[in-house]
């Protein structure tokens, strides 16, 4: 059973055939052709019957009888009821055609006997009507349209010749439509299974050429980096879901790159001018994002550009955790290396400073052996961000004793730090990686501020999304400079002679790894930190 909706009307018949492999679309199409066709011929033929004017009168003997008009009108009524039978009943194909071929070989060769012998025009609207079945054919069955309608012909001059003598003219034209009419045949079924088959190689081509799009648009939509294409004007011809988000394009088929990003395109006329294959970094306008791009030129008609875009920041990520990797991997192997000496340089500088108290070259021993040890500590706790288990914590508990450890252990805090809580104030946290992190946030707030009463402050209420709480904490100090913004968060970046420089790198991860974020925030005076993660009720 095969399904061949043949146009847009005709959608609802379902075509059955004994050898169905052997029926394609292109036969059922080229039947409902000839058959409109027939349905012409037919409508002609009656024209020629009622029109005494040239040249439709010409088809016929001027001597018009009955029966060559019912013989039309059959044929109206059979081309008619063909066209109704194809719509309503899609099946039997080869049944269909060759019915449709008797009747056409019957009418016409009664109306070559009555109109005059094939001398007229009807001889040759017989070869074309053949000629348009064996195009529809196919198989041996165009061998026997033509031996029929041969029968046909030649039955009908042995007749002739019965009845009024014989006569070598048309006994001869009659051989000639013979040959004819196999000639036509074969010729037109060589040409309906050579565009047949050109046919069924076009339509897997182009199966082939859709799949291939599909996978490829598929491809394009899910890869990581932003896709453009560029005309060489700097007009966006197509983007994909990336790009759209890197840029913040809308509909930006057609428009200009200019409006989304002045300074790529600038930097993309400067390529146009002198090809470069490198990656160049500029600043989107729309989406506010870092951009890392890179562009390279097509051998398309019209040399459009093909532009790759990532997000610079996302590299810079990327960098940062191969980085904190390759420092994992190191700090693990020699951890127990290095803390081995460590503890006998611990314990030699005790035991000198007991001997002499009043030098300081065991005191400066034991600070830096305790400040390697630190940064070991550090680096091993990283390792550890996965192993986390939350918990809803009362900031209006836990952070006043927070600070009242950090003040025994490092005498201080004091009075230094307030508190302004708000709201929920409940924060969903790693209990453990919570005070790591507010140790270093108030740490460095310390040492920066100017140690008056409320230079530190900790400031806490909901955030802007439902179900988000925010905790700030403030110190009134210089500042960070605006230039070093970028790098506060990177692994080793201090500012402080004797800071590790993986305090903030460390809160970030840490952060992260709580599905929260820890942000910089923009203050007229001082540093504000500010974390922001889920709350619970």
């Amino acid at each position: 059973m095969l399904d061949f909706p043949i146009s847009p009307s005709l959608e609802h018949i379902r075509y059955f055939d004994d050898k169905a492999d052997e029926i394609s679309l292109m036969h059922w199409k080229s039947l409902r052709y000839f058959l409109f066709y027939r349905f012409c011929i037919a409508w002609i033929l009656l024209a020629s019957l009622v029109v005494d004017a040239a040249p439709l009168s010409s088809l016929f003997s001027s001597e018009r009888s009955a029966f060559q008009s019912m013989l039309v009108v059959f044929y109206l009524l059979a081309t008619s009821a063909a066209i109704v039978t194809l719509h309503y009943y899609g099946s039997h194909f080869n049944l269909q055609l060759s019915l449709h071929v008797l009747v056409d070989v019957a009418v016409f060769s009664l109306l070559i006997h009555l109109g005059g012998g094939l001398r007229s025009a009807l001889g040759a609207m017989m070869l074309v009507s053949l000629a348009g079945a064996c195009l529809v054919g196919h198989g041996i069955l165009v061998l026997f349209y033509a031996a029929l309608a041969t029968v046909a012909i030649l039955l009908g001059e042995i007749f002739k010749t019965v009845v009024y003598g014989f006569d070598i003219a048309d006994l001869f034209q009659a051989g000639v439509f013979s040959a004819c009419f196999f000639g036509v045949g074969l010729s037109a079924r060589l040409i309906a299974k050579r565009l047949i088959t050109n046919e069924l190689l076009a339509q897997r081509r182009g199966i082939a050429l859709k799949n291939q799009t599909l996978i490829n648009q598929r491809v394009i939509e899910e890869v990581h980096d932003g896709v453009l294409v560029l005309n060489q004007n700097g007009d966006i011809r197509q983007h994909n879901p990336r790009a759209e988000h890197l840029l913040g394009l809308g509909e930006a088929a057609g428009r200009s790159l200019q409006s989304y990003s002045p300074e790529l395109a600038a930097r993309f006329f400067a390529w146009r001018n002198r090809p470069l294959d490198e990656y160049v970094v500029c600043r989107a306008q729309t989406s506010g994002m870092n951009l890392s791009a890179r562009f390279i030129a097509t051998e398309s008609s019209e040399n459009d550009v093909l532009v790759l875009i990532e997000d610079a920041e996302r590299l810079q990520e990327r960098a940062r955790q191969l980085k904190l990797a390759a420092l994992g991997r190191l700090t693990a192997n020699i951890a127990h290396e290095i803390r081995n000496p460590l503890s006998a340089i611990n314990h030699a500088g005790a035991l000198l400073h007991e001997i002499d108290p009043a030098s300081r070259l065991p005191r400066i021993i034991l600070d830096n052996a305790m400040r390697v040890d630190h940064i070991v500590s550090d680096v091993l706790e990283l390792g550890r961000r996965d192993k986390i288990f939350l918990e809803p914590l009362d900031l209006r508990l836990i952070l006043p004793n927070l600070v009242e450890e950090y003040d025994d252990d490092k005498n201080q805090a004091s009075e230094t730090v307030l508190f302004e809580i708000s709201g929920v104030a409940k924060l969903v946290f790693d209990r453990v990686h919570f005070h790591q992190i507010i140790w270093n946030l108030l740490g460095n707030a310390l040492r920066y501020s100017r140690k008056g009463k409320g230079s530190v402050r900790f400031v806490v209420h909901d955030g802007a999304k439902d179900g988000e709480v925010c905790l700030h904490v403030r110190d009134d100090g210089p500042g960070i400079d605006a230039g070093l913004r970028e790098q506060i968060f990177e692994p080793f970046f201090t500012t402080h002679s004797r800071g590790t420089g993986l305090g903030l790198y460390i809160a970030r991860e840490l952060c992260e790894a709580n599905g929260a974020q820890i942000k910089l925030m923009d203050t007229q005076t001082g540093t504000d930190f500010c974390i922001s993660g889920k709350a619970t009720k």
